[in-house]
């Protein structure tokens, strides 16, 4: 990925949970939205799991507090210190590496069970050929017969839709407002500069943060391409309304026997 997306969240890293109304709800919430998922997938509930784009470890939290053998990794290393931070925190045996999507062969163990990419990771690639590269990287993580769980923004509506603004949604934390909104600066027909903004009313008046990175919305069909050229099977979607994710998701398994 590109060192501005690094930045984006080597920058966001210590205020990343401030985008939820409550962090700790959604990783519960998330937790077992995909432990039923990975169960129902897998049929076993003692897996091994990696998450490739842990950030500060909405998912990998969640899933090793329900017993899971979680190894994760993210191209921030800021990220990935406050996860093995909260990690650490929560008494979770989480092993924690600073990889890319485009390279996980620091990664050491292999034959994973599943191999989740969540949190639209995967747009922030810029080109059709880095996502195949990722796949690529993330089937050889996989034992034969395991599942790649990724979710990823509804591209399919938003490129006919076009916004320009998300949000602002407010929350309260002990009396006091926080306002998270987005802007989307579109580039092309599928590009766009993605500006984060997280303002918070303190003692004094107001202070604001603003993130900046770029993504590239991804359609499902061209995933589901990706996916089948990487030599996966069966990949299907599960809209929010099926998985009760907030995020369209994609499943899709490497073949049993292949290498």
């Amino acid at each position: 990925m590109t060192e501005r997306v690094k930045t984006f969240y080597d920058d966001l890293a210590s205020n990343y949970h401030l985008i939820f109304e409550d962090w700790e709800a959604s990783i519960k919430r998330q937790a077992a939205c995909l432990g039923s998922v990975l169960e129902r997938e897998l049929s076993s509930t003692k897996l091994r799991i990696l998450d490739c784009a842990c950030g500060i470890g909405t998912q990998t939290l969640g899933l090793a507090s329900c017993g899971y053998r979680v190894t994760a990794c993210d191209l921030s290393s800021a990220a990935v210190k406050r996860m093995c931070a909260e990690a650490s925190q929560r008494r979770l045996d989480v092993q924690g590496f600073v990889a890319d999507l485009l390279d996980l062969a620091l990664i050491p163990e292999g034959d994973f069970d599943a191999v989740i990419c969540m949190d639209n990771a995967l747009p922030h690639l810029d080109a059709q050929d880095q996502v195949a590269q990722a796949t690529a990287q993330i089937r050889r993580k996989l034992r034969p017969g395991g599942l790649f769980v990724a979710s990823i923004r509804d591209y399919d509506a938003l490129v006919r839709e076009r916004p320009v603004v998300q949000g602002p949604t407010f929350y309260t934390d002990d009396g006091r407002r926080r306002i998270v909104h987005q802007v989307w600066d579109w580039i092309d027909d599928r590009r766009y500069t993605f500006h984060l903004y997280i303002t918070r009313q303190t003692l004094g008046g107001w202070e604001s943060q603003h993130y900046v990175s770029t993504y590239r919305a991804l359609l499902r069909s061209e995933m589901t391409s990706v996916l089948e050229h990487a030599g996966f099977v069966g990949a299907r979607w599960l809209l929010p309304a099926e998985s009760g994710f907030y995020q369209p998701i994609v499943l899709a398994k490497t073949p049993v026997g292949a290498p």
